[in-house]
């Protein structure tokens, strides 16, 4: 896209890549069905099968729902998450009484309904389905299954909210023409700065540069500089001038952490959506844990089963007084719900939802002064236009410099869908950026290299992690080169790639290292671990072979295994890295995306180990500047 486009050209070519993608998504996603066997679609935490049917209730809101309890090993992670849309399905019996799990989608039956899910806790998943479900089908199924299923939604959503930010007049056109043209500058407020003595500098310019923005502002955290807190802050203090704010991000995990920063802070929430972690606290502040808290709740559920009742027991031969006595009881529970939500919006001084959930229902009609974007930089652009026509402002917190958005299609993303909103407004109004520099997680030389590489050497440590350690005198990184033990290069296993020898080997660092600190020292300081390969084949591998080693057994509890992008936003004491790349030719895949690699290297606050294979790895230059920053310190 020319650098002359005009902001209606630019969001016409997000429409055209959105689409792209959708084609490339939905093509694949279909192509995984019909190919991959049951098992496979567990194992790659897509499905769960068997499942057994627990009940079926209508919730608070008024809608069925069903309770299933999954029946398999539970230690397999899975994708499950509050509004994915999900399939049941059943498996057909084979001669010898088992089920066939045949590859694709011979002898499995599908439920034509799509269902949502609610929540997930554990083995127990909670769905909302149509009111014309065949819940009796379902109850009787043998072989019963439940798979994620194409999320058309999402992308309807988003198509709809550009198309909304095209033809936008009043305040979104004028956010739309500001944030795509360098000429027209953000309006600001002219005040003094105010001074908050919990915050550093940085923060504290971030803070005030949030509250003199008029238009936008952006807060760039880079990892460990307190993002968060100073976004928490900039909340408060916007509620301090604004009676209502809206909070979104792009995943329901980094809703639910900045809603759990500023309930801390005595600050009401209300919470659109269910949370991913099902405890007391966080979903004490959901909407519908609140909806059915509400002191008319029990009359409003009276009358909605009074409805129910009425619509399954009358009689063929409907009577005038039918229709009368339904049109009575409907109109009560619809005035009594207009009430109780009416009060509950009313209460509450942030709405918090993740920015396809910003397009629910029960926001319509509903303005607000600010928007707050956390995790804008993982965020795709058109789904950063879903909230923005309900407010006049947006402050945008994250780090481009970390995580990217999703994007499946390597001809959408060439084409620029990776490109975020909060990268777009970087370039076109720099001066809206306000760059935190001073970080509190990790010893200084973990630091200086993600520093020198991604900020510029902007960012510093605080001096009370500068030097911190686990061990007198310990190197705080280390690159253990594979190639010296002669082991077996990588191996494909399905779509991602594994390196077994590099996986045992890395398990052996580990044990090493935790000798040198010693059992007892590690369990009374409770020092935690994280082990982070980029590809999922190899973190399944490493798990397996974890949760085999006697020696491991007592440090379970505080050692965790994941993909990059499953620790985004984590930290760990120690962190072990396996890069799993080995080969003649140097190639490296999408270990190229430097930033996954920001994020892996800058999760350790103490201790990072990186197990890689070096003549491999360095042929690329960001790879062979770590390398040789790590041999420095050695050295010196």
């Amino acid at each position: 896209m020319s650098l002359t486009a005009s902001p209606i050209q630019v969001l016409q070519q997000q429409q055209l890549l959105l689409q792209l993608e959708y084609n490339y998504e939905k093509e694949a996603f279909r192509q995984l069905t019909e190919q991959l066997g049951i098992e496979r679609r567990v194992h790659r935490g897509d499905a769960w099968w068997p499942v057994r049917f627990s009940r079926s209730y209508y919730n608070s809101l008024n809608q069925l729902t069903i309770e299933i309890v999954r029946s398999t090993d539970s230690d397999i992670e899975h994708n499950f998450e509050f509004g994915r849309p999900i399939q049941f399905f059943t498996t057909a019996a084979s001669p010898n009484g088992k089920f066939s799990v045949d590859a694709g989608s011979v002898g499995i039956k599908y439920f034509r309904h799509t269902a949502t899910v609610s929540y997930v806790d554990g083995d127990r998943m909670v769905v909302t389905v149509p009111d014309a479900f065949p819940v009796v089908d379902l109850q009787a199924a043998e072989g019963l299954g439940v798979q994620l299923s194409f999320d058309e939604t999402s992308y309807r959503t988003m198509k709809d909210a550009l198309d909304r930010a095209i033809k936008g007049k009043g305040r979104l056109g004028y956010l739309r023409d500001l944030f795509y043209t360098k000429s027209q500058k953000p309006e600001t407020f002219t005040f003094q700065p105010m001074h908050f003595p919990y915050l550093n500098a940085t923060q504290e310019v971030a803070v005030n540069q949030v509250l003199r923005a008029k238009d936008v502002a952006i807060v760039h955290g880079p990892p460990g500089t307190g993002k968060t807190t100073t976004l928490v802050e900039a909340i408060r203090e916007t509620l301090m001038r604004e009676n209502q704010v809206l909070v979104c991000a792009q995943s329901n995990m980094a809703v639910d952490w900045i809603s759990e920063k500023l309930v801390d802070r005595g600050i009401n929430v209300l919470r659109i959506g269910n949370p991913t972690r099902v405890n007391d606290k966080m979903l004490s502040f959901t909407y519908e844990r609140r909806f059915e808290a509400h002191p008319d709740y029990p009359q409003l559920w009276a009358l909605r089963k009074a409805i129910r009742d009425l619509r399954s027991h009358h009689s063929r031969r409907v009577t005038d007084g039918y229709h009368q006595k339904l049109e009575r009881l409907k109109s009560r529970a619809t005035e009594l719900e207009i009430r109780i939500n009416s009060e509950l919006f009313g209460e509450a001084r942030v709405i918090a939802s993740t920015l396809v959930g910003s397009a629910n229902r029960l926001l319509d009609g509903q303005k607000f002064g600010t928007l707050f974007i956390d995790e804008a930089a993982q965020a795709l652009e058109a789904a950063c236009w879903i909230p923005m026509r309900r407010v006049s402002r947006v402050v945008l917190a994250g780090d481009h410099c970390q995580l990217p958005p999703t994007v499946k299609s390597i001809a959408a993303l060439k084409a620029g869908l990776g490109k975020t909103l909060m990268e777009r407004i970087v370039e076109t109004h720099p001066e809206t950026v306000t760059l935190l520099k001073i970080q509190y997680r990790m010893n200084d030389d973990i630091m200086r290299f993600s520093s020198d590489w991604f900020y510029g050497g902007q960012v510093e440590s605080a001096p009370e992690v500068k030097y911190r350690s686990i061990l007198d005198m310990d190197l705080p990184m280390t690159w253990i080169d594979t190639s010296q033990f002669d082991l077996p290069q990588e191996e494909m296993q399905g779509e991602s790639r594994v390196n077994k020898a590099e996986a045992e080997l890395t398990l052996l660092a580990l044990q090493h290292y935790f000798n040198r600190i010693g059992k007892q020292r590690l369990l009374d300081e409770r020092i935690d671990v994280g082990i982070i390969s980029p590809y999922r084949a190899q973190v399944q591998l490493l798990r397996r072979l974890l949760m085999k080693r006697e020696f491991f057994k007592p440090f379970r509890r505080s050692i965790s295994v994941n993909t990059v992008d499953g620790f985004q936003g984590q930290e760990r004491d120690v962190i072990v890295i396996s890069l799993v790349r080995a080969n003649d030719d140097g190639q490296i895949g999408f270990l190229r995306d430097l930033r996954r690699m920001n994020v892996a290297i800058t999760r350790a606050r103490m201790k990072l180990i990186i197990l890689g294979d070096a003549p491999t790895m360095t042929r690329h230059p960001f790879y062979r500047k770590l390398y040789q920053h790590i041999l420095n310190l050695k050295n010196s």
